[in-house]
């Protein structure tokens, strides 16, 4: 992944899988004498398709005709509609604090100054290329091996390298963290786009030259467009050692522990004490090696390629990685590569909105103490709790009633189900900035400075005790996540609002909403890959191995169905790639719908609907996107979760209790013979 200038709730106590008697009578009683609405936004719907022939296009179809794409956004939909406002919320923040006299070291000094800096657009543009003329200085300055091996840890940290390094929690010593070290080093947005020849892919490597050389060109760097080739060459020799993102995804085989010693036999050609002068850690007694076959590559790329074209590579990923920091002649050549040739996005967001992504980004939780406490009332905290729980209990059910696994694994799966450890909102714990320095006058030295300091706060976790209460994503982030190595399932304050959960509306919507979020969640602690985790975050099996292999075949009739689907030029969906959302996707809905069942059987009907039929419905408004060609096409490549239509359609043809609710009958769109639909949890 290209890096950008110079960088890269409450933890609630475990409970039974009876959900908590007080509050689900507390949520009844609310919901009984309030006037909830449907929560469905009828104006987005197009009733000219028949829900059983294209339900994602009956529900969204008007919405799809008539939006039009703004030009600063490669695809559109829920998410970046609460994403904005989520911006405009922490802008507001940023301002407040910034009409105030903030005294040195403080929290709202360094949210101020660092959103500052980045406005401060006269003094970019002033500063041109000399912002990082000392970064450039020491590239330049490089001679020998010794030399570019250390500025090749150097550069691990803020530049680009063909090794990546970093700590986190051992995978099979969930209670210790350890070191990780893997493949990297590339500007386009995967190895594949190397080797690929079809007519777009091959505009694309030629426009990514093309940029290189402009860069180079842009900072006075001489013979840039010969400079650029040998510099794509060299990116190319890397590519062809390193793994494909579906060989990432297995974790089995992407951890390999080898003392430091094993480690470093296996790249002679690199200096490994040089290397370890600039990474802010000790040299380690063992490391985690990701793709070891890629260590051969390097290897061999190290002593085949000479110095200026190493030089050359790192000059222009030094500038490359600058250039949202430096003035505008590089921020635009930049956009115009990464925003528009790879994504199809034709102008840039406007700048204060690049501003408050940075102080995200950067000092996230600084701004979130404030954000949580003007935007997430206490209610929706204690109405998630409750649908955690709710759902837990139907996972549960679920899995003592599946048909195909042994009660052996039945053990194993529900200990680790009981596990889960839900975080709602933001964290009880907040993070310490007090040891990054930011000032309010130059940005590449903020910039330069939270690099440091993000990356020392890592590597000092080594030998340290796991942090249960630190969080992966800021509290005004739209989004949720499964962590394996804590089991924990962690939902930001910002995504509690509708379309995904609504507290002004009847709970169908919210179960088909957030509800299957909650579910999609907790699937990927058993999805083809989360499954193979156990209860405490180790990755160890629990499975026998029949149903191991009943399960696999089960994920492989799903792989079958994802493969089927297309997009832009007859292009397939990878199923094998995206299997995991997938299965989320699959559990999350499913479990959704036992929960709330088994919660509010009574069907009743608003705007017209079923409670049945607006569960569905609240899933498939949740979906709602649109893709400018080229942000589906790379999306393809890179990103595990299929395109937004297909997972609220794909999804739906599995489940028997859609069928019923919406009338489906063979002939129709949404049809699949029921020996073909897949149940998996």
């Amino acid at each position: 992944m290209k890096k950008t200038l110079l960088a890269t709730g409450i933890a609630l106590s475990l409970m039974s899988f009876n959900a908590p008697v007080a509050l689900a009578k507390e949520a009844k009683a609310v919901a009984a004498t309030q006037a909830l609405s449907s929560g469905i936004d009828l104006n987005n719907m197009n009733k000219k398709v028949r829900a059983q022939d294209d339900f994602y296009r009956h529900m969204n179809g008007l919405w799809l005709e008539t939006f039009e794409m703004p030009a600063d956004k490669s695809n559109y939909g829920a998410f970046t509609r609460l994403a904005e406002e989520s911006r405009e919320h922490v802008k507001a923040i940023i301002n407040d604090v910034s009409k105030a006299l903030n005294a040195p070291g403080t929290a709202e000094q360094k949210i101020a100054d660092l959103y500052k800096t980045y406005m401060a657009t006269e003094a970019i543009e002033s500063n041109g290329i000399s912002a990082i003329q000392g970064e450039l200085d020491k590239i330049a300055g490089l001679k020998s091996n010794k030399d570019l091996s250390e500025y090749m840890g150097y550069a691990d940290i803020y530049n680009t390298a063909p090794l990546g390094m970093y700590v986190y929690i051992d995978q099979k010593k969930s209670d210790e963290h350890v070191v990780y070290i893997g493949q990297s080093g590339l500007g386009l947005p995967d190895r594949d786009y190397y080797f690929k020849d079809d007519e777009k892919t091959v505009k694309i490597q030629e426009a990514y030259v093309k940029h290189i050389g402009n860069m180079l060109t842009l900072a006075g760097v001489e013979g840039g467009a010969e400079k650029a080739k040998n510099i794509y060459a060299l990116e190319k020799s890397l590519a062809e050692g390193q793994w494909t993102r579906i060989q990432n995804r297995d974790r089995e085989k992407a951890y390999n522990k080898m003392s430091f010693k094993e480690f470093t036999a296996k790249v002679p050609a690199m200096d490994w004490d040089a290397w370890l002068t600039h990474t802010m850690i000790d040299k380690p007694e063992v490391v985690v090696v990701t793709q070891p076959s890629y260590l051969d590559t390097l290897n061999k790329v190290l002593k085949d390629t000479d110095m200026d074209t190493w030089k050359a590579y790192y000059t222009f990923h030094m500038i490359s990685n600058a250039a949202t920091s430096l003035s505008s002649d590089f921020d635009k050549e930049n956009f115009s590569f990464y925003g528009t040739v790879l994504s199809g996005t034709t102008e840039q967001e406007p700048r204060w909105k690049r501003g408050v992504d940075l102080v995200n980004g950067i000092a996230g939780e600084l701004v979130g103490a404030v954000y949580v406490k003007r935007h997430f009332p206490a209610e929706a905290k204690t109405r998630m709790v409750t649908m955690i729980e709710n759902l837990r209990t139907a996972y549960g059910d679920s899995i003592k009633g599946l048909d195909w696994m042994s009660e052996e694994t039945k053990v194993k799966a529900l200990d680790k189900l009981a596990k889960f450890d839900p975080k709602i909102g933001y964290p009880d714990v907040w993070r310490d900035y007090t040891k990054m320095d930011i000032n309010g006058k130059d940005l590449v030295a903020n910039m330069k400075e939270a690099t440091r300091f993000l990356t020392h706060r890592n590597r000092s976790k080594l030998g340290q005790p796991i942090d249960r209460t630190e969080w992966g994503m800021n509290p005004q982030t739209v989004n949720a996540y499964y962590n394996p190595t804590k089991n924990e399932i962690v939902f930001p304050a910002a995504i509690l609002q509708p379309p995904f959960f609504n507290l002004a509306a009847d709970e169908a919507v919210n179960y088909g909403g957030i509800g299957a979020v909650i579910g999609h969640e907790m699937g990927h602690g058993f999805d083809d890959q989360g499954s193979k985790y156990d209860g405490d975050g180790n990755l160890k099996n629990w499975w026998t191995d029949s149903d191991r292999e009943k399960f696999e075949e089960r994920t492989a009739k799903l792989i079958k169905q994802y493969d089927a689907f297309t997009v832009v030029d007859g292009t397939h969906v990878k199923g094998e790639f995206t299997q995991g959302e997938n299965i989320g996707d699959l559990s999350g809905l499913s479990i959704a719908y036992k929960a709330y069942k088994a919660n509010f059987p009574e069907n009743t009907v608003i705007d017209g609907y079923t409670s049945d039929q607006r569960f569905f419905m609240g899933w498939a408004q949740v979906w709602m996107r649109k893709y400018r060609d080229e942000e589906l096409l790379r999306r393809i490549d890179t990103d595990p979760h299929s395109p937004s239509e297909f997972r609220a359609n794909g999804i739906l043809r599995n489940l028997p209790e859609f069928y019923k609710a919406f009338d489906v009958k063979p002939g129709d769109g949404m049809y699949l013979a029921p020996e073909d639909r897949v149940k998996i949890w």
